[in-house]
Order: C-alpha cells, then sequence, then structure tokens
C-alpha cells in the first residue's frame, strides 16, 4: 500500500507522529484516499452476498415503485455517474503520467462499481418486499463517517488557501458529500406497504409494521400513542391492532401441529412401558409414582421443546443483540482508565481528553440501544408464549375425559392460564441471564485481575461467599412460596365456591364459617409470605452492599499484601466501575435461577395438564344420519368413569329406533344420567359398542348457561331464522318469560343463568338443544325444575308423540310417572344395570319391581294421560294469563337468582320503550377501567393502613444508608488522592478500617429497611385482604347478581398477589433508587459544580417524559387487567360446560372466542411493554448526556481536579442511566399497581346487608319456641320503581300449621320465603316470628333460628360433616342421626372415609338426588321450629320423594311448615294451602274446602289429575 502511495507522491499509509503524538490530530492523505474510500464499499462487496442469500427466504410480496425508492435509485445513479466523471477527468487530463495517480483513479472507480451494486440492492429489496434496509443504512453511516476526515481537510484548505486554490475539486467533494448525506437520511425511511399485504384491511394497524429500522431501533414509531395518552386517557379503541404473527389463531395454528408431534411421541414411550409391565410384572407403588413423577417431567420438557422449536429462532436474535450489548459495556471502563490517564498527565493535548469523552458517550448510548431491542425481544416471545399456552390449555380443556376433569378443578385450570403463563413469560425474560451472567462475572474478573494481579481473587472469594448464600436463601424461598401458592390456590377454590353458593350461605347464615375459613388459609398464606419476605431482605442486603464488600476484600488484600501497592484514581474507579458492572449479572443470576425453578415447576404442572387422558374418540362411532338405522345402538356396552374405576354401567343394551321415544327410569343414583354420558362417549367404555347416527343435542341434568343474551344462549352459534325460532320459544313456554325481561330476548343472563328461575334456566336450555334440530335428542331430566303443568305442556309441545320433536330419536331420563304411557320403549335402571325393558303395558303385564314401583306411586300422581283423553286446551295451548308472569315476581329462590337481577332493571315506561335493547338487558357490569392516573388518596389509603410508626424509620434508614454510601465512596476519592511516599502511601491500616466501617453500616441498614418495608406491606395487605372479604360477604344477593364472579376472583387473587409482594417490591426498589440518584447528583455537582447548569435541564426533561409515560403505562396497564378478568370468565364457563358444548360439537365456535378474548387482552399488553422501552430508550439517552457532560466538565477543569474526584464523579455518573430507568419502573409498578389497592377499596362502597346480630336486642335464646309467623299488611319490591312482588299480604300462621303455598310460576309465592329470610328487605309493613318483629333483630340472629331446603342442592368442597356443620356445633352421633333420617345413613357408612368424606367441587360426586338427601340432613340437623321448603323434590325421583316427604311429616310434626309446592300431591293433607297470583293471596283455606269452592286451586288440581 505504500509503495502504491509513494507513486501517485503521497505519504506513507500511517504516521503515528501525525495522528496521534499532536496537538493537531489528521489522517495521512494516502489513508484518506485508500482505507477511508475503500472500507465502506468493501464492507457493501462483502456483505452483499450474505444478504441477497437472505433476502430469497424473505418473501413479503412486491413494492410498487413508490417516490422514495425512485430517489435513492436517482441519488445512487448519480453517486455513480460522479465516480466515472471523475475516473475520465484523470484519464483526460493525466493520461500521460497516469501510472502515477494509480490511487486516485482506483477509488472513482471502486467508488462508481459499489454505487451501483447499492441500486442493485435497493431494488431486490422492493421486489422481496423488505420495507426499511438496515444493511444500506450501516453502508451509507459508513461512507459519511469516513468522508468526514477528508470534509475537514477540505473546508481547513479553504480556510488556509481560499477557495479557488481548487475551486472544480471542492465543488466535486461537497456535492459527492451532500449526495451520499442525502441518501443516509432516506434510508432512515421506509417504504410503502408491499403489494400483497394491502387487501388486508386492519382497523388501526400497529405503526410498529410502518416504521422505519431507525423508528424501530429508537421506537419512534410508539410516540404518537404517548402523546394521546398524555392528552386524555386511552380507551381500547385508541389501541392499536395485533400484528398478524402475534394473532392467536396464527401462533397456535403452528403450536398445535408440533406439540400434536410431540404428544404422540410420548404416548408411543407410555404404551411401550406399559407394554413390558403388561409382560406380567407388578409394579410398586414406588416405582408406580416414580413412573407418574418421571412422565409429569417428559412433558414438562416436551412443552418446552415445542415452544422453543416456535419461538426459539426469533429470541436467538434478541439473544444476538444482547451479546453486542455485552461487547460495548466492557469496553466503558477501558474508556474510563484512558480518561482517568488524561486527566493525571498534564502534558496530554485536550483532544484526547473530548475524545475519550465523546467515546464513553456514544458506548452507552449504543450499549443502551442494544439492550432495549434485546428486552423488546424477549417481551414479544413472553407475550407469544403466553399467547400459545393459554391456546393450548383451553384447547385441552375441551377434550380432558372426566376422570381427569375430576383432578383438575376450575380453579387450578384458571391458575394455569394466569399464574403459570405469567411464570413462563418471566421465564423468558431472564432466561439468558443464566448462561450470560456467569460469563459476564468472569470477564469482569478478568480487567480485575489486570488492575490489581491475584488480589482479585479475594473479590472472587466474596462472590463464592454471598452466592451459596443467596442459593440457599432461593431454594428456602421457592419452598416457601409452593407452601404459599397452596393455601393461596385453596383459598381461591373456597373463594370461587363461596361465591357460587354465596345463596345457601346467606340462608343458612354460614357466611361466618366460611369466613374463618378463608381466612385460615389466608393467614398460612400470610405467615409463608412473612418468612419468604424476611429471607429476600438478607438476600437484597448482601447483593447491595456486594459492590462494598468485593471492593472491600480486594483492595484490603491488595494493600496488606505489599506496602509498595499503591491505590491510584485509576486502580480504584476502574476497578468501582467494572464492580458495579459485576453487580447486574450478580444480582441477576440467583433471580433467572429461581425463575427458571419456577418456570420448570409450571411446565410441569402445564405438561402434567395437557397430558391428561382425552376422551377417546372411538368410544362412540358415529354415524351420518340415515333415516333407516337405529338412531342409537349400544351392543352389550359396560362403562367407568375412569380407567382404573370399577364399571358403573355394565351389560348396556339400548335399541333406540330412529324416531321413537325412550324413556329412563330408576331411583336416584341408579346410573341414569351416566347412560346418556355413556352415548355422548363423556365415559370410559370398558367393552361393548356404541354406535350413534346424525347430530346430537343434549339438555344436561342441570342446566348450563353462558353468560350472554338469552338469544345468543338459544341459537348457541347458529344463525336465527325468525319462524323457526318463535316456534320453538312457543313450544318450550318461553314467550310470557320474554314478556317479563327487560329486553325480551336481548337480555343479558348472568353467569350460571343467575337471573333465571330454575324452571326457566332448564327451558332455555331445552330451547338450545330444539333450536338446533338435531337428529338425536339426549334429554336428562328436563322436566324436573318447571312447574306441572309447564312440564305438561312442555312433554306436549316438544317431547311427546305430537310435539316438535316427533320423528327424532329421544332418550329421556325422567321422574315424571304420567309421561311413561306415551314413551315407545322404557329402560328401567337399577345399579348401573338395565334390569328391565319395553313399553308401558309390557312392563306392567310382567309385574315385576317396574309395576310394583308404578303401584306405589300412581296414587299420588293420578294423571289422566293425555292418551285417554283429546288435548286439553288449557294444557295445549297455554294462555298468557296462565303465565302472566310479572317479572318483579319471577320465583327467585328456585333458581341460581337472589334478589335484584333485576337490580339493573328499570320499569320500562312507554316512552323509553325505544331506549337500547342492549343497555336494558345489561345485567352483569364488565369491570371498569378506572381512567387517569392513580389518585393521591389511594397512597395515603395504603400508608395510612401501614403506620405511621413504620413509615418514619423507614425513611430514615434510607436516609441513612445512602450517606454510609456517599461517605464510603468520598473517602475512597481521598485515599486515591493521598501522594506516594517512598513508593509507598502512609495510614493504609487505618484508611481500610474506616472505609470498611462504612460499608458494614450501610449493608445493616439496607437489611432493616427490606425488612420493615416487607413487614408494612404485610400488615398493610392483611388488613386490605380483611376488608375486602367482609366488604363482599355482607353484601346483598342483588350484589352477588350484577357482579360476575371472575371479577370478585379477579380481586381476591390477582390484585390481593399485587398488594401482597408488587407494592412492597415496588417501593423497595423505588425508594432505594431515588436515595441513590441523590447521593450520585451530590457526588457530580461535588466535582463539577457547574454540572448544575446540565443537571437542572436534565431533571425537567426527565420529569417530562416520566410524565408522558406513566399516563399511558397506567391507563395501559388497567386496560389490559380489564381485559384480562373475560378470558377466565370465558375459560371458567367453557370448563363447566364442555360436556355441553362438546355434545353440541361447537368446540371450533368457542376456541374461536377464546382465541379473540386473548388477542383483545394482547393489545394493551403489547403497548404497555413498549411503553417501557420508549422510556428507557429515552431516559437513558438523558443518562449519558450527564455522563457526557461529567466527562467535558472534568476534562476542561483537569488543572484544578484531582484525578480522585473526577474518578468519582465520571464512574458514578455511568450509573445514572441505570438507576434512571429503575426508578421509572419502579415508580409505575407502584403506580400500577397500587391501582390493585383502588379495586379492592371498590366494593366498600357498595351497598350492604343489614347487620349480621345486634348486640342488645332482646332475643330469647330458644326463640322461636312456637313458630307462629304473621305477616301485616307486608309489601315487597326488588327495587323502588318496580311493580310489588308481595302486595299488602297480611296473615297469620300458627304453631305447628303445615301451609302449602301454590301459584303459577312467579305469582310472588317465592318472594314470601325470600321476605321470611329478609334475603329482601320489606318496603312496606313487618313480619312476625314469635312476636318478634324481624326487621328489629340480626340477620344471623334471624337466619341461623328458620330453616330452609333451597331447590338448588349446593354442596361446598370439604367434608361431608363440614357440608351438614360448618361450626362443628353438633356431636357425631347426631350428625349420623340426621343421615339416617335423611336416609344416608348407609350411602355414608359404605364411603371409606364416612362423614370425612371429601366432596369434590359443588358436590359433583354425589348424584343430584344425594345432594338434595344431604339439603334434607342439613335441616334435620338444625330442628329449628320453623322450615321452608323451596320445590325441593324436583330433582329426585318419586321414591325418594315419598322419603322426603314421609321424613318431613314424622320429623318436624311440631315445627312449622312452608311449602312452596310445584306438586300439589305433597300438600293435600296439610292443615292450609295458600294461592297467590300476581302477589296476592287470592284463596286460603284447608285443601278439601278450597277444592270444594271450586276457584283457582280447583283448577290447579284439575289440570294435575288430582279431582
Amino acid at each position: 500500500m505504500d509503495t502504491l502511495c509513494s507513486l501517485s507522491g503521497l505519504d506513507p499509509l500511517w504516521d503515528w507522529n501525525v495522528t496521534w503524538y499532536t496537538a493537531h490530530p489528521d489522517l495521512t492523505q494516502c489513508f484518506q484516499h485508500t482505507v477511508l474510500v475503500w472500507f465502506p464499499c468493501f464492507y457493501l462487496w462483502v456483505c452483499a452476498p450474505f444478504y441477497c442469500l437472505y433476502l430469497r427466504f424473505y418473501d413479503n410480496g412486491r413494492i410498487s415503485l413508490s417516490s422514495l425508492c425512485c430517489a435513492k435509485t436517482g441519488l445512487g445513479l448519480c453517486l455513480a455517474s460522479f465516480g466515472l466523471l471523475e475516473m475520465v477527468y484523470l484519464l483526460v487530463e493525466k493520461r500521460r503520467d497516469i501510472e502515477h495517480h494509480m490511487v486516485f483513479l482506483l477509488s472513482p472507480i471502486i467508488r462508481s462499481f459499489t454505487m451501483i451494486l447499492a441500486v442493485l440492492v435497493i431494488h431486490l429489496e422492493r421486489l422481496r418486499g423488505f420495507r426499511s434496509s438496515i444493511f444500506l443504512f450501516l453502508f451509507w453511516t459508513l461512507a459519511v463517517i469516513c468522508s468526514l476526515v477528508p470534509l475537514r481537510a477540505n473546508i481547513q484548505t479553504i480556510i488556509d488557501e481560499g477557495f479557488s486554490a481548487d475551486a472544480m475539486r471542492f465543488v466535486a467533494f461537497f456535492t459527492f458529500f451532500s449526495l451520499q448525506l442525502a441518501q443516509l437520511i432516506l434510508s432512515c425511511f421506509a417504504d410503502h406497504r408491499p403489494v400483497t399485504l394491502k387487501p388486508v384491511y386492519v382497523k388501526n394497524p400497529c405503526p410498529v409494521e410502518d416504521a422505519s429500522f431507525l423508528s424501530k431501533v429508537l421506537f419512534w414509531w410508539y410516540g404518537r400513542l404517548v402523546v394521546k395518552g398524555y392528552r386524555s386517557p386511552l380507551q381500547a379503541e385508541d389501541l392499536w391492532s395485533l400484528r398478524e404473527e402475534d394473532t392467536s389463531e396464527k401462533i397456535i395454528c403452528d403450536l398445535e401441529k408440533e406439540w400434536a408431534k410431540q404428544w404422540a411421541k410420548m404416548q408411543q414411550q407410555e404404551s411401550a412401558l406399559n407394554g413390558t409391565q403388561a409382560l406380567g410384572y407388578k409394579l410398586s407403588e414406588q416405582t408406580q409414582l416414580l413412573r407418574k413423577l418421571h412422565k409429569e417431567q417428559i412433558s414438562g420438557f416436551c412443552l418446552l421443546r415445542t415452544l422453543a422449536k416456535n419461538f426459539g429462532p426469533y429470541f436467538l436474535t434478541g439473544t444476538l443483540c444482547l451479546v453486542i450489548q455485552d461487547a460495548f459495556m466492557f469496553s466503558i471502563p477501558q474508556v474510563l482508565s484512558l480518561l482517568l490517564g488524561f486527566v493525571r498527565d498534564e502534558d496530554a493535548p485536550l483532544w484526547k481528553g473530548y475524545l475519550f469523552a465523546f467515546l464513553m458517550f456514544l458506548l452507552s448510548c449504543l450499549q443502551s440501544l442494544f439492550n432495549h431491542q434485546y428486552m423488546y425481544t424477549c417481551f414479544s416471545v413472553g407475550m407469544r408464549v403466553k399467547t400459545a399456552v393459554m391456546g393450548l390449555v383451553y384447547r385441552k380443556s375441551l377434550v380432558i375425559n372426566s376422570a381427569a376433569r375430576r383432578t383438575c378443578t376450575v380453579g387450578e385450570i384458571v391458575n394455569l392460564v394466569s399464574a403459570d403463563t405469567q411464570k413462563l413469560m418471566d421465564f423468558v425474560v431472564y432466561f439468558n441471564a443464566v448462561w450470560v451472567a456467569p460469563i459476564e462475572i468472569a470477564l469482569c474478573l478478568f480487567f480485575l485481575w489486570q488492575r490489581l494481579g491475584p488480589s482479585a481473587l479475594a473479590g472472587i472469594a466474596t462472590v463464592i461467599l454471598i452466592f451459596p448464600l443467596n442459593g440457599f436463601i432461593a431454594k428456602m424461598r421457592s419452598k416457601l412460596q409452593e407452601v404459599q401458592m397452596k393455601y393461596m390456590d385453596g383459598r381461591i377454590k373456597l373463594m370461587n365456591e363461596i361465591l357460587s353458593g354465596i345463596k345457601i350461605l346467606k340462608f343458612y347464615a354460614w357466611e361466618n364459617a366460611f369466613r374463618e375459613r378463608v381466612l385460615g388459609y389466608r393467614e398460612k398464606e400470610l405467615n409463608a409470605l412473612k418468612k419468604s419476605q424476611i429471607l429476600y431482605s438478607i438476600s437484597i442486603a448482601s447483593f447491595n452492599s456486594s459492590t462494598f464488600l468485593i471492593a472491600f476484600a480486594m483492595f484490603g488484600v491488595y494493600v496488606l499484601i505489599d506496602e509498595k501497592h499503591v491505590l491510584d484514581a485509576q486502580k480504584v474507579f476502574v476497578s468501582m466501575a467494572l464492580i458495579n458492572i459485576l453487580k447486574a449479572p450478580l444480582s441477576q443470576l440467583p433471580f433467572a435461577m429461581s425463575t427458571t425453578m419456577q418456570a420448570v415447576v409450571s411446565l410441569k404442572r402445564l405438561g402434567k395438564f395437557l397430558c391428561q387422558d382425552e376422551l377417546k374418540l372411538d368410544s362412540v362411532e358415529r354415524a351420518p344420519y340415515h333415516p333407516d338405522i337405529d338412531g342409537v345402538v349400544i351392543d352389550n356396552g359396560t362403562f367407568s368413569w375412569s380407567k382404573d374405576s370399577t364399571p358403573c354401567l355394565r351389560r348396556i343394551n339400548v335399541k333406540g329406533q330412529r324416531g321413537s321415544l325412550v324413556a329412563v327410569v330408576g331411583h336416584v343414583g341408579s346410573g341414569k344420567s351416566s347412560l346418556l354420558s355413556a352415548m355422548l362417549g363423556e365415559m370410559e367404555k370398558k367393552s361393548g359398542h356404541v354406535t350413534v347416527s346424525g347430530s346430537v343435542a343434549y339438555v344436561p341434568q342441570q342446566a348450563w348457561i353462558q353468560n350472554a343474551t338469552l338469544k345468543d344462549n338459544i341459537l348457541f352459534g347458529h344463525e336465527r331464522k325468525d319462524s323457526w325460532y318463535q316456534s320453538v320459544l312457543e313450544a318450550c313456554a318461553l314467550l310470557p318469560d320474554l314478556g317479563i325481561l327487560p329486553a325480551r330476548d336481548a337480555t343479558e343472563i348472568g353467569e350460571k343463568g343467575l337471573n333465571l328461575s330454575g324452571g326457566q334456566k332448564q327451558r332455555v336450555s331445552l330451547a338450545r338443544a330444539v333450536y338446533r334440530k338435531a337428529d338425536i335428542y339426549l334429554l336428562d331430566d328436563p322436566l324436573s325444575a318447571v312447574d306441572a303443568h309447564v312440564g305438561q305442556h312442555i312433554f306436549e309441545k316438544v317431547i311427546g308423540p305430537n310435539g316438535v320433536l316427533k320423528n327424532k330419536t329421544r332418550i329421556l331420563v325422567t321422574h315424571g310417572l304420567s309421561f311413561l304411557p306415551q314413551a315407545d320403549l322404557i329402560l328401567v335402571m337399577e345399579d348401573g344395570e338395565i334390569t328391565e325393558m319395553g313399553s308401558y303395558a309390557e312392563l306392567l303385564s310382567r309385574k315385576n319391581t317396574f309395576a310394583d314401583f308404578v303401584k306405589a306411586f300412581s296414587v299420588c300422581e293420578r294423571k289422566e294421560s293425555a292418551t285417554h283423553r283429546g288435548t286439553r286446551k288449557s294444557v295445549s295451548r297455554l294462555s298468557m294469563t296462565d303465565f302472566s308472569i310479572d317479572l318483579s315476581q319471577e320465583q327467585l329462590i328456585s333458581g341460581d337468582m337472589g334478589s335484584a337481577s333485576i337490580q339493573t332493571m328499570e320499569a320500562i315506561s312507554d316512552t323509553e320503550q325505544e331506549q337500547d335493547q342492549e343497555e336494558v338487558g345489561r345485567l352483569t357490569h364488565a369491570d371498569k377501567a378506572h381512567t387517569g392516573r392513580v389518585k393521591l388518596e389511594m397512597y395515603v389509603e395504603y400508608f395510612r393502613t401501614i403506620g405511621l410508626a413504620f413509615i418514619i424509620p423507614i425513611i430514615f434508614l434510607y436516609a441513612f444508608q445512602q450517606a454510609a454510601s456517599l461517605a464510603y465512596n468520598y473517602w475512597l476519592s481521598l485515599w486515591a488522592d493521598e501522594p506516594v511516599v517512598n513508593g509507598t502511601q502512609v495510614d493504609t491500616d487505618l484508611k481500610l478500617g474506616v472505609f470498611g466501617a462504612l460499608g458494614f453500616a450501610q449493608g445493616i441498614a439496607i437489611f432493616g429497611t427490606t425488612v420493615a418495608i416487607s413487614l408494612g406491606g404485610i400488615i398493610a395487605s392483611r388488613h386490605l385482604h380483611l376488608e375486602l372479604l367482609n366488604n363482599v360477604l355482607h353484601s346483598p344477593m342483588s350484589f352477588f347478581e350484577s357482579t360476575p364472579s371472575g371479577n370478585l376472583l379477579n380481586r381476591f387473587s390477582k390484585e390481593i398477589d399485587a398488594i401482597d409482594c408488587m407494592i412492597p417490591d415496588g417501593l423497595k426498589m423505588m425508594l432505594g433508587y431515588v436515595f441513590k440518584l441523590l447521593e450520585v447528583c451530590i457526588i457530580v455537582l461535588m466535582a463539577t459544580p457547574f454540572a448544575g447548569v446540565i443537571i437542572l435541564p436534565l431533571t425537567l426533561l426527565y420529569a417530562f417524559i416520566q410524565s408522558f409515560y406513566v399516563a399511558t403505562s397506567c391507563q395501559l396497564r388497567r386496560l389490559e387487567s380489564v381485559s384480562r378478568s373475560p378470558i377466565y370468565t370465558h375459560f371458567n364457563e367453557t370448563v363447566q360446560g364442555a360436556g355441553v358444548i362438546r355434545a353440541f360439537g361447537e368446540q371450533s365456535r368457542f376456541i374461536l372466542l377464546a382465541n379473540s378474548r386473548v388477542d383483545h387482552n394482547q393489545t394493551s399488553y403489547f403497548p404497555r411493554f413498549v411503553a417501557t422501552r420508549w422510556l428507557a430508550v429515552n431516559l437513558e439517552f438523558l443518562g449519558n448526556l450527564l455522563v457526557l457532560a461529567a466527562a467535558i466538565l472534568s476534562v476542561m477543569g483537569r488543572a484544578t481536579l484531582s484525578p480522585g474526584i473526577v474518578g468519582l464523579a465520571v464512574s458514578h455518573s455511568l450509573q445514572v442511566t441505570g438507576i434512571l430507568s429503575w426508578i421509572v419502573r419502579a415508580w409505575t409498578d407502584v403506580e400500577n399497581n397500587i391501582v390493585s389497592v383502588e379495586r379492592v377499596k371498590e366494593y366498600a362502597e357498595t351497598t350492604k346487608e343489614a347487620p349480621w346480630t345486634i348486640e342488645d336486642s332482646p332475643l330469647p335464646s330458644d326463640w322461636p319456641k312456637s313458630g307462629s309467623i304473621g305477616f301485616q299488611e307486608y309489601g315487597l319490591q326488588y327495587r323502588r320503581g318496580l311493580d310489588w312482588a308481595l302486595k299488602e299480604i297480611s296473615l297469620s300462621v300458627n304453631e305447628r300449621e303445615k301451609v302449602g303455598i301454590v301459584g303459577r310460576t312467579g305469582a310472588g309465592k317465592s318472594s314470601l320465603a325470600l321476605g321470611i329470610f329478609r334475603i329482601l328487605e320489606a318496603a312496606k309493613g313487618k313480619i312476625f316470628i314469635d312476636g318478634i318483629n324481624i326487621a328489629e333483630i340480626g340477620l344471623h340472629q334471624l337466619r341461623s333460628r328458620i330453616t330452609i331446603i333451597p331447590q338448588d342442592p349446593v354442596l361446598f368442597s370439604g367434608s361431608l360433616r363440614m357440608n351438614l356443620d360448618p361450626f362443628d356445633g353438633y356431636t357425631d352421633e347426631e350428625v349420623w342421626r340426621a343421615l339416617e333420617l335423611a336416609h344416608l345413613k348407609n350411602f355414608v357408612s359404605g364411603l371409606p372415609d364416612k362423614l370425612n368424606h371429601e366432596c369434590s367441587e359443588g358436590g359433583e360426586n354425589l348424584s343430584l338426588g344425594q345432594r338434595q338427601l344431604v339439603c334434607l340432613a342439613r335441616a334435620l340437623l338444625r330442628k329449628t321450629k320453623i322450615l321452608v321448603l323451596d320445590e325441593a323434590t324436583a330433582a329426585v325421583d318419586l321414591e325418594t320423594d315419598n322419603l322426603i316427604q314421609s321424613t318431613i311429616r314424622t320429623q318436624f310434626e311440631d315445627c312449622t311448615v312452608l311449602t312452596i309446592a310445584h306438586r300439589l300431591n305433597t300438600i293435600m293433607d296439610y292443615t292450609r294451602v295458600i294461592v297467590m297470583d300476581r302477589g296476592h293471596i287470592t284463596e286460603m283455606d284447608s285443601p278439601n274446602n278450597l277444592i270444594s269452592q271450586r276457584g283457582q286451586f280447583y283448577q290447579m288440581c284439575r289440570e294435575a289429575g288430582l279431582v
């Protein structure tokens, strides 16, 4: 190269005296004309082939020619032609001695060809749909940077010699430079969307797709949303749509294929294992357990592998950014060392100082950019993992079999989706730290060794000591966390049940017992948390003092080994900068480890769930519809609920002929519902064959209703055909109900059908099936919950021989004998076997069990079956007056309904009739997002809960800890400036001692502050949870109807969890960093007071950016948590209704629904994490400006400053970028999580019911003694402004009287019961029991002294004994006696755990009839003077019904009994019958007298065939 240059008459390529050892540095002419010109060209030519290869695989469609592309091409061609012109000019001008101008000739040739290559690349990118090129951006940046030196030289020449000296050359150069600069600027913009991407119209697309490369790196594309959020609170519609690659559909579609492969592999392995077992080895229990654990582990790893295959490549690009960021990070201390060397060397030229200062600034900025690209990638991957896992869990929950379903409660499945996916997201963010951190630590120690020699080993020793301590702590904490999670799971599961069965708790006055159970869990949970937090404080203290401990060990050993060892500024502060770098990986490593551990646990849990056994598709053979083939055929079938359990259906042979009605009868628990489940393929088939030909519709025994409008519940995903829809409503007797619902069929139904009565729910469930027009109908006792005459109507209109379904195959499980004569085939079941089958007449003639059964019951249920007489008008065509239901009186208790579901249902006057149907029909209030910044009073509230006594010491400790830190740092700088005498420093021991004392004082203070804040946080969270629990339990029934349980559960899980852990952690971080920042500012100001001029505007800018961010971030956080509730509500609903969804084949529609809810949640999550990146990039730039200021001011004032103080100032200012980001992040965390306090406090303001107990009320302990009840002009309204549900009822019931209350649906029968129990308070009038006005005593005093047997038998998970007697107020003998009277003794004594038999969630492991009997046992145990029976016998077969009735007659003989009757035969021997209509009492007398009066009661008896 030198020869080439000397040929052209230039100086050699490199000359140190020109470049470095001079006050005016420059590059040699040779270097300027060769390397600076060739280097960018070299980069382009070397990388272009690889880049083209990459473009081959990247195809996003073609971009049409845009003005931007034309401009780039034009400029590129201009640049190329410039080079060619220069070459021609040289060839013409210097053609004689051209060999002496080789350098000048080569450069333009190379440059021209390179420009042509650049133009080609531009067009290749355009054809492949590449919109913004990082490759060319780097090329133009290099070209411009390399032209800066010649630019300076040319300007210098013009200043020295004047422009005219070589005008032609100057013009050419400046034009060329301007064109390059223009290219650089143009490469910062993005081109249009490719043609193929155009047609897909997206509302509000995400701007990142249109952002240029530079905008992506600096997150400028995000700015618009921040400004919008600052101006006015963000709404859901302001958020961008998800990019295609982030949508559920795209992610899960790819993932499911991969998971299916892994799952198949695992199944093969398992079957191979089972194969060896089948060879005759009986495995010991231990081996089986080990196998099970191994399977869980493997399933977890399989899930990880699947996720890695799908998201790995993108994640690796982020990892690359992390590695580059590390390279920049380690170069900063080296530059600091050079800067300090410069300050010490008084002869060094000033420009070197400025160079080092700018270099530090540049490296800091680059480090920050790469770091945030890495974080952005991690969060994007985390978000996709969350979507993927939620999708897999949801799809799995639709296919797991019933045995698996019993092992995972709804709560646990929802927990998988909420807690475990969160753990996986954290894992994605911190996983790289697991391997990067050790490398970073090793590098730090290597550089420290360079500075301090073997003394660096002392630092390693300290690290090695800190590590095991923290490892040990992390292990203990993870154990404690498991304990805490276990109690939390238990608490949430219990809360879920409390919310589901809240009405029962209110009726029985059991709130306190359950409150104590919840608080028991909570106390254990907080104890585990407290231990965990104290351990964590030790951990934090050892970390925050780690800088000091390592420095103390290293410097101590360094100066003590050899007195010739001197600590100067370079050694001290470069070491300190390295130790500060060391701190990040040290603090991340344990966190990364524990996150990884938690993720492994979560992966195992998820894997275990995803590998649960699925329903076997081959257990039922589904054939297409054919008119000549039987609808359902079971051939010698044996079925059980799980693989290993004993069969519960044996030797089943059924042929349901096409178009026939098959009735299934039998006692409670004889296997009727199981038979239907077997036909649906929900059971484990042991042997035999099941064929179902045609589509299926299913009506379960307990109606499953979605939280949607009534119309959506019936249509269930099918399009609406008006005429058919109307006829279905008419047939299912729903038209009268529509009249009462506030928005007719657009009324929203609460969760689990809250605002419908039991009968209405059952009819809606039936209508859903009928609307389907399926070929086969499986009806599981659909007539149990409806009144007799409605049942008759439905049978005739829908199920019977003349009903809508007359040509379909119908399999009807029933307890109603009156329908049996019309069945084509009757199956009699007993103990899981079909004992008899045949038509009604055949079975009667055989005189077997069925005949006896009928004889016994036909006496009391003698109905003229419609076959004997022509269908009567009154039954077949129910007139509106028959029903005349008025919403306010819709029977309440009979459903899952409590009082004012009607809360949102205003009486609609004619003028308001037009008002939006949607709004009228709203019932549940979706979780609302509060808007605006968090109110100050939330903070005040939170700190008030902690108490001043805690807060003042905390602040004091913080100030003390930072003062100690400042003192030891300043002491170090004084030590570093100590003059060296004879190669040593004096008093090193004393200096080391003071240094050590200050450091240890700081460590102790840190431990104190963190423990204090943790304990304060626990005090606050205990108080807030208790308050929330009390507020919820004291709320009236209306509150639970209008508040979805998902919202409440969210409060108890997510929000309380945030108050437990997030707020204290955020506060610790924020306060720690705020004080640290103060310390840094003080140090920088001590060194260079002039820096105040820069610190002030930076602070203002900082506050400005931060306020923009916090406003947007909080709003996004709220939107995100509001959109999270519907996901869980939907999950909850799906898991409970999985059987129905499968029977109807609606899985794919529900999957789409779940997708859209998850996507909706992600639309607010995505901008939320980008906001943090946007903020960090901006803030770190400010922080880097402070580094630049400190460095430049130190360079300018080097004459007056000592190296020690410069080192102190600059090394501290280097920490600012991190501190600023952390403060805002911690502040935002606190601000975001304090929202949880707001959301938990929300329920303090809602209306509450009357007090539970009134202290000095004059209640005798044995009240009510006689059990007389008196109503005085009693009136009841569901809410002011609505019609009266009961109007001026005056009535007295004497002691020991048995009163039946009858009336059409909604006549106000149940309202009476609600009034007696004060579930609804009287609007006027009074009720007296034993002469005491019940409004004047506490609710519990009232409710615990009277008893109800409600319509829906609700059991809670826990022992059977707890379900009967939660307060442990009775002896075992009394409990057994009650069970015996309730005819459950044989069943319970047959259970392995007897009274301690665990009932599953909702009592699902008992049949409906058994649950009903448990409710009877509760009443027998309480044995109060007043008993209210609400239609309690609806779902029970006739035999059980008789048992219950006879038990009530004998056991409650000396009690007052009020029965809300639907079967009139049960009350024919009562002393009095009250007939109600529209809230009035229309008739009241003994049954016989009423019949002889031939009034309304007589009419009802005639319809029931009793007269």
